[in-house]
C-alpha cells in the first residue's frame, strides 16, 4: 500500500532521478521522441520521466540505461 502521505524526500528525488535522465540524453544528443522510440514509450512519458511527475518502472530504467550506454546506477549516484 502507498504512503499516504509521501515522504517529504521523495519528491526532490524523483526530480534529481529525472534531471540525470535528461543529462544522460542531452549527453547522447537525443530528442525525447528519439528516446521514447527506443524504449517503446511515448516522449511525454519522456518529458514526465524527466520532470518527476512519475517514476520509470525498473524495467523501464533497464531500458533507458541500455538504450543511453549507461549504468542504471548512474539515474542515482
Amino acid at each position: 500500500m502507498p504512503l499516504d502521505p509521501l515522504p517529504d524526500w521523495l519528491i526532490p528525488r524523483r526530480r534529481e532521478v529525472g534531471a540525470r535522465l535528461r543529462a544522460a540524453r542531452d549527453h547522447a544528443n537525443l530528442t525525447q521522441m528519439e528516446l521514447g522510440n527506443r524504449v517503446g514509450r511515448d516522449h511525454r512519458t519522456i518529458h514526465r520521466w524527466e520532470h518527476g511527475y512519475r517514476v520509470p518502472t525498473l524495467d523501464d530504467l533497464l531500458l533507458l540505461a541500455d538504450a543511453l550506454g549507461i549504468q542504471p546506477r548512474e539515474f542515482f549516484e
